[in-house]
C-alpha cells in the first residue's frame, strides 16, 4: 500500500511517501492557496492510498484537526492522525547524524519529521 505522511505546520508542511515499506521524505511545501494542488500532484504521481497526519497536543492539535477535515472533504482517501509527539526532536536526531548542512534545516526538517511519523505508522503495523 503507498502511504503518505504529512506534518502539518502553519507556514510549511512536511510530506513522505512510502511505497514498499521504502520511506522517503519529499520536498516541504508551502502552507499557501497553492497547497492543496501540489498535494493532488504528489497524491496522483506516487498512487498514494491512504494518508497520515501527525497530531500534536495543545492548541495547534486543534488546527492540525481542521485541516485533516479540510482534507476530508476534499480527498475520498482514507486519512488517519497518528500522535507525534517528539518526531522533530527525532527529525533533528536524523537530520544532524546525516550530516545534513544547517542552512538546509528549515528546508527538510518538515519532510524528515513526517518520514518519522511515517516510519511509526509502519512500525506498528
Amino acid at each position: 500500500m503507498n502511504l503518505l505522511s504529512i506534518d502539518y505546520g502553519q507556514k510549511r508542511i512536511g510530506l513522505a511517501y512510502s511505497i514498499s515499506d521504502i520511506i522517503t521524505p519529499l520536498p516541504v511545501l508551502k502552507n499557501d492557496d497553492h497547497f492543496l494542488d501540489n498535494l493532488f500532484k504528489i497524491i496522483r504521481e506516487y498512487r498514494i492510498e491512504k494518508i497520515y497526519i501527525g497530531l500534536s497536543e495543545g492548541d495547534f492539535a486543534k488546527e492540525t484537526l481542521l485541516f485533516v477535515d479540510k482534507l476530508s472533504s476534499v480527498l475520498e482517501l482514507p486519512i488517519e492522525t497518528v500522535e507525534e509527539a517528539v518526531s522533530t526532536i527525532e527529525a533533528e536526531k536524523i537530520f544532524i547524524s546525516n550530516k545534513n548542512k544547517k542552512k538546509n534545516y528549515k528546508s527538510h526538517i518538515d519532510s524528515v519529521a513526517a518520514a518519522v511519523i511515517l516510519r511509526r505508522v509502519i512500525s506498528y503495523t
